[in-house]
């Protein structure tokens, strides 16, 4: 079932830069169905050197986006997706609504989350010049978890954001204080850092996604925490997602 958006409608910049996504077209057009199409993209992904993304100087233009779920139909769970800039009034945000067939499983997100996630980062009433996906991105088995995948559907910069790490290790960091970090590695190479976002609290995942480094995501968090925890973009998809999914479960 393709996903049902929900926004005003995007602006021409919005729909040229969606257009210049790197990926071919007919890519970007569906996701994987299966386990081995999923794994064979993502190889596939982790293998590609797109140019190294930095922000631009002040403030960037940052969404986040998130899903939630709700009582099956039919034995497909309904969801509701939602992309968000910070501060996110109405016309800042967007919707999704859609059902997913695949189970939860660790690595391959993909395929239960992707297309909805895609559905409404592109009803954003403007491109975000980077966007905060709740999911691994080079800390995956096969380096091409969900944020670096959207990411390239999209052709938008993405950082990933999680609770724990994937695949890889590295000890908490030992600070109390908000910015103290801890980088996250597999086989050696710097994929993650456990981040503490909020003095005291307990650390994130900050993940480097679609052409995005560790040290570049960190920077893109902890501009976009404002005091909290989560970044704002993520609270503001994920309390959109939620409040959809109550209303239309009334």
């Amino acid at each position: 079932m393709r996903p049902k958006a929900r926004c005003s409608s995007a602006p021409t910049a919005f729909r040229q830069a969606i257009q210049q996504s790197a990926l071919d077209r007919r890519e970007t057009a569906l996701w994987p169905r299966t386990r081995e199409e999923l794994e064979a993209r993502q190889a596939a992904l982790a293998g590609r050197r797109e140019p190294p993304w930095r922000p631009s100087v002040g403030p960037a233009a940052t969404a986040g986006c998130a899903v939630c779920f709700g009582p099956a139909e039919a034995g497909r769970e309904r969801a509701w997706a939602a992309a968000a800039f910070a501060g996110a009034t109405r016309g800042r945000r967007a919707l999704a609504v859609g059902q997913v067939d695949a189970e939860y499983e660790p690595g391959l997100m993909a395929l239960r989350e992707g297309p909805l996630l895609e559905a409404a980062v592109r009803a954003l009433p403007q491109a975000p010049e980077v966007l905060i996906v709740p999911a691994a991105g080079r800390d995956h088995p096969r380096r091409a978890g969900l944020a670096v995948h959207l990411g390239a559907v999209l052709g938008l910069p993405t950082v990933g954001l999680t609770r724990r790490p994937l695949v890889a290790s590295g000890p908490m960091p030992k600070a109390a204080a908000a910015g103290s970090l801890s980088v996250l590695m597999i086989d050696g190479e710097p994929v993650a850092a456990w981040v503490r976002t909020r003095a005291g609290a307990r650390p994130l995942v900050v993940h480097a996604g679609w052409r995005t480094s560790v040290q570049t995501a960190i920077e893109v968090v902890l501009a976009s925490c404002a005091g909290r925890r989560f970044p704002e973009p993520i609270r503001e998809a994920r309390e959109a997602a939620r409040r959809e999914r109550s209303r239309a479960l009334r």
